[in-house]
């Protein structure tokens, strides 16, 4: 049996090797399966894309992927889940932080009952702004996609060829990975693995990287904020036709003064031009992406490969492959 392990890269030229290095240990020592390690460099400012080369020069179970430019770590995964042979996908990170010598607690959790197994940490090294998204990305999973309040979603999970099947038919420049494994099956599971302390670099995800992810599973898989949208412009049309009802009572039958405060006046109006004008916004992002999407914009480009099948001929036969298991 295969073992594909496919890695996003983005500023790893100082960790890639030692975390490929532990891969291989791990997996040949377990001595059941063979292996392929697919390396996809997301076209980082740095030599990451050579060190990969030099990695698939030395070893026919490395093959690597060059984008054109930085599509994002989830466009990344889908480049890489189209390359694969195996019959369980492992996804993992480049920086080390996820220990591949603790793979087999995700592959020998895939019963057949378990289509996808995520790696769940007691205890998270990353720092403060990660965590937090973290949070906020399993908080929207569980509002937008359905996720189970106990699930853990993390970027080290191993799932069975069936999901990557259903993956790789998503063709959408926007692509979020944790919404089309939650969309192709509710058979996901999670277990313990130790998550470790960063030892060199920093994390490649800034604020707008995140905020790009968010409204990624925000608009691509869910039309809830609309329908948030719909509910609260409801209310409030309840409410203000409601305190019409109530001025009219006043000033006709109790004969009251009505109090015409420009303060007030002036706080209502923001409040609801605000609602309005994030509203249209939000409305403005979905038909935005809907347009760019019909419009046959890619999820990314490569550039090259490099290691055992480089020609896009053998390429074209692997992919043939995967669709007919």
């Amino acid at each position: 049996m295969l073992l594909s392990f496919v890695i996003p890269c983005y500023h790893s030229a100082a960790t890639l090797p030692e975390v490929v290095e532990e891969i291989k240990t791990t997996v040949e020592r377990d001595g059941r399966y063979d292996y392929e390690i697919i390396l996809v460099n997301d076209n980082p400012p740095d030599d990451t894309y050579e060190v990969i080369r030099g990695l698939a020069g030395k070893d026919r179970h490395v093959r690597g992927i060059c984008m054109t430019r930085n599509f994002g770590q989830h466009a990344a995964l889908m480049a890489g889940y189209r390359e694969v042979r195996g019959e369980i996908v492992i996804s993992l990170d480049d920086d080390g932080q996820t220990p591949a010598d603790q793979v087999f607690r995700l592959v020998d959790a895939l019963r057949e009952d378990v289509d996808v197994v995520y790696a769940r940490y007691p205890s998270k090294k990353h720092s403060m702004f990660r965590n937090f998204g973290t949070y906020m990305n399993e908080k929207m999973a569980v509002w937008l996609l359905g996720k189970p309040e106990n699930l853990h979603i993390t970027s080290y999970f191993a799932m069975r060829p069936v999901v990557v099947r259903q993956i790789v038919q998503y063709h959408n420049p926007y692509s979020y990975v944790e919404g089309l494994v939650l969309r192709a099956t509710s058979r996901v599971i999670d277990v313990p693995v130790e998550h470790r302390a960063r030892e060199c670099g920093e994390s490649g995800y800034t604020f707008s990287k995140l905020l790009s992810l968010w409204l990624n599973g925000f608009t691509a898989f869910s039309v809830k904020p609309l329908r948030v949208g719909s509910l609260v412009g409801t209310v409030l049309m309840i409410l203000g036709f409601l305190s019409a009802v109530v001025v009219l009572v006043q000033k006709l039958w109790l004969g009251d003064a009505i109090d015409a405060g420009w303060s007030s006046l002036m706080c209502l109006l923001l409040v609801l031009g605000g609602l309005i004008l994030a509203m249209l916004g939000l409305l403005g992002e979905y038909i935005g992406r809907i347009y760019v999407s019909i419009s046959a914009a890619p999820q990314y480009v490569i550039r090259e490969r490099c290691g055992e099948d480089e020609t896009e001929e053998k390429m074209s036969g692997i992919r043939c492959r995967i669709s007919e298991k």
